[in-house]
Parts: C-alpha cells; structure tokens; sequence
C-alpha cells in the first residue's frame, strides 16, 4: 500500500529545512537539492511541492511572516485592555516578539535579515518583505496607540513619528544582535527596549516613579 503524505505537513518540514539552511549557511546555500538533503528528502519530493527555487523561497518568507504573525497575535488581542496585567508589561511582551532573545526567535530574525536583504535585488520576493514591514509597523502603532489612549504621554506626543521611531529600534536590534550577538545580548535588547519605552510616558503628577503605580509606560 503506498505512504500516504499529508502534503502541508511536507511543506511544514520543507520550510523548517529552509529556516535551519539559511540560519546557518546563508540563502545563497538554499538550493533544491540542499534543503531535500536537510530535509531527508529526495529531490523529486520537493520538486512536487515547489517547482523552482524561486517558488520555494518565496513560499518561506510568506512561512516565515505567517509563523511570527501567529506568535504576535497570541499578545496582540491583550492591548486591548481585558488582560488582567499591567500595560506596560503587555506592551513589552508584544514587541519583544520582534528580538532574537531565544533560540527560535533569533533562528527566524537570521532568515527574515536573509530574505530582506534579498529582496533589495530579487523581485519575487519583494511583495512578501513589505508584508513583513508593514505587519511590524501595525502591531507597533497598537502598541503606541494604547499608549496614547491611557494619556500617559506628553501633549506633543506624534504616534505616526514614535510607531517608526520604534519600529526602527527593533529592526535595528535584531539586525545588531544577529551580526553582534556577543555585544547586543538579550539582556541588552530588553534593557534598552524599556528605556526607549520609559522616554515614551510622562511621569503621574503626584508621583515620582511611574514604576510604582501600575499604569502604562506606554
């Protein structure tokens, strides 16, 4: 009786194949024939699913935003104030979703930093790295939107301008921690993600640490 093959469960294990080839030979090492051998797979199994390299590749970034967006969505839901934890620590579970503070986050900023960078020069995956993009700057503007509803910000306060000044710190710490990870460590991304949070709120008249208070810093 021949194997039956749960076809999505194949692509799972062809995309984690592409994931560990990229994570630590680079893209230009992920061929058709390098991720069937990292896969245990032979090439003509993973020419079933995907006909080209390019297919492939652009099969697994779109993997990649879907694997991050469901983790981030897990958080998301809770900025809108029915989670029973204070703001702030809310705030700062959902971005630190975007920093390579573990193994598998820093597995997937090594192949999103891979497949960005491609898409400078690479067409068909330039599509799938505006999602990645734009999908950042969504979440980020939640969480800078929250801030802003529980008016624990200065007048001035511009969220379009902090969304993209915030965005671009975490882009920056991952790109940093990736290429620097004995400098930019994950007790330094969460160090300087909290300050740069501490310069978003405006101290609670009458108080002299916001810390103390419980309320959102954003």
């Amino acid at each position: 009786m021949p194997k039956i093959v749960d076809p999505d469960a194949r692509r799972r294990a062809v995309t984690d194949a592409v994931f560990r080839v990229i994570s630590r030979d680079g893209l230009e090492a992920a061929s058709l024939r390098r991720i069937a051998d990292e896969a245990g797979l032979a090439i003509g199994s993973v020419r079933h699913y995907f006909a080209s390299h390019t297919e492939l590749t652009v099969f697994a970034l779109a993997a990649l935003r879907t694997r991050m967006t469901e983790r981030i969505l897990r958080h998301v839901d809770r900025l809108a104030g029915a989670d029973p934890a204070p703001p702030r620590e809310v705030a700062e579970a959902v971005l630190a979703e975007f920093l390579p503070l573990d193994e598998a986050r820093h597995q997937e900023t090594v192949v999103w930093l891979a497949f960005v960078t491609a898409a400078r020069t690479r067409p068909e995956l330039h599509d799938e790295s505006t999602r990645l993009h734009e999908g950042t700057r969504q979440v980020v503007r939640r969480v800078v939107d929250r801030a802003a509803s529980l008016g624990r910000v200065a007048d001035d306060f511009d969220p379009a301008l902090e969304t993209e000044r915030l965005a671009a710190l975490l882009d920056g710490l991952a790109m940093s921690a990736v290429l620097h990870p004995d400098l930019v460590t994950p007790a330094t991304m969460r160090r300087i993600l909290t300050h740069h949070l501490d310069t978003l709120r405006t101290p609670e008249r009458g108080s002299t640490d916001v810390r103390e208070t419980g309320t959102m810093r954003p």
